[in-house]
């Protein structure tokens, strides 16, 4: 179906935009709070882009099914189609090609190409961190450290004189902080930003200023002079714990099939998920994008979100209590599938008219029914 791909590729690039905006968003927050230069963001960037489309091309194909067999309904094509001996076998049929496809391209993309761009991306920000450019920082306007804790202001920096210890000039400094919930307010003249070798914090040396604490109306205003006065501006600390890919997921698929246990098993059933995701989120779509035409538009899109946000939550579920015991791996994901297979299969029995003939079966409505006579 030709309406299908332009559906497809208008949903990736809709879908795709909205994830790239927020990446850059997240991204550029994270690159301030670990001190990343700004132009090292777009690779970055790049490498989250790779990592978040599988599931961009599995909720966009989802929905490119949807929506070309709605406008079939409400073209009133389908029923025609239908009425021919054209029904839901048909449409599978001519979708096979495009989902069969984008299996494989899903497959490849989870179990070589996500790996190796959170392995690139790691390698990266390990580079960019100890970076000798204080980039982060823009000369002539106000930055934000420790969650607002922290406001810097230089009004030059020598981009181009960094020595060989990659320590770099600033001049003009103001700075805005707290310390212990007090108001701090510190003038230099200058200031070089180095990484302290044993707790891997970044600092700001100050030199030849002044270090006011408290409000200027206040009584208990202290003022400081210094010739040098060191300030943290990126904790540590808060560099090892935010650690956005742990190690087993940036192993390449044979590796984790060597290594075993509950982490590698988790996250080899998670890259083989995704693309069986499609299998079955396809087939709900034929049945969900039927409708008359005269219902009511986008209903059926917005249970199609709400029944892939469920199946993917549940996904990630199944794969945390994996990975924490909670969960037995031969049931692990793999539980997750079934239900859903059990799902449209009830879906299918409904549509089909059939699963009344099961209710009736059942000895209980039987029974309700001999005693109304």
């Amino acid at each position: 179906m030709r309406n299908l791909v332009a559906y497809f590729c208008v949903i990736t690039f809709i879908i795709g935009l909205v994830v790239f905006g927020n990446q850059f968003v997240l991204t550029l927050k994270e690159s301030i709070n670990r001190g990343i230069p700004f132009q090292e963001l777009m690779p970055l960037i790049s490498f989250n882009m790779i990592r978040d489309f599988p599931v961009i091309l599995v909720l966009s194909i989802f929905l490119a099914v949807i929506v070309t067999i709605s406008q079939l309904y409400k073209n009133s094509e389908a029923i025609v189609m239908n009425s021919i001996g054209l029904g839901d076998k048909a449409f599978l049929s001519a979708i096979k090609p495009l989902a069969v496809i984008l299996f494989l391209f899903v497959l490849f993309l989870t179990a070589y190409a996500v790996p190796w761009a959170k392995q690139q991306k790691s390698v990266a920000e390990e580079e960019t961190e100890n970076a000798p450019e204080f980039s982060f920082i823009t000369e002539g306007k106000f930055e934000s450290f420790k969650q607002g804790d922290i406001i810097f202001y230089a009004s030059a920096s020598e981009s181009t004189s960094i020595n060989v210890d990659g320590v770099q000039n600033m001049d003009e400094i103001f700075i805005y902080a707290f310390d212990n919930g007090n108001p701090l307010i510190v003038l230099a003249s200058e200031a070089k930003k180095y990484i302290d070798p044993k707790n891997k914090s970044i600092y700001l040396r100050l030199r030849d200023g002044v270090r006011y604490q408290g409000l200027p109306s206040s009584e208990n205003i202290k003022i400081l002079n210094f010739d040098s006065y060191d300030l943290e501006v990126v904790s540590g600390e808060v560099q090892k714990s935010i650690v956005t890919f742990t190690e087993i997921e940036e192993k390449t698929t044979l590796d984790l099939l060597k290594q075993g246990g509950l982490l590698a098993i988790a996250e080899l059933q998670w890259r083989l998920s995704l693309p069986l995701s499609i299998l079955i989120l396809v087939v709900f779509a034929v049945y969900l994008g039927k409708t008359s035409p005269r219902g009511g538009k986008g209903l059926n899109i917005l249970i199609g979100i709400f029944v892939f946000m469920l199946y993917n939550h549940g996904l990630v579920v199944a794969k945390s209590s994996i990975e924490n015991g909670l969960l037995s791996p031969i049931i692990g994901m793999w539980g997750i599938h079934l239900i859903a297979i059990l799902f449209l299969i009830l879906l299918y029995q409904f549509r089909q008219g059939k699963i009344m003939y099961f209710i009736d079966k059942i000895t209980i409505f039987n029974n309700k029914k001999k005693s109304h006579v």
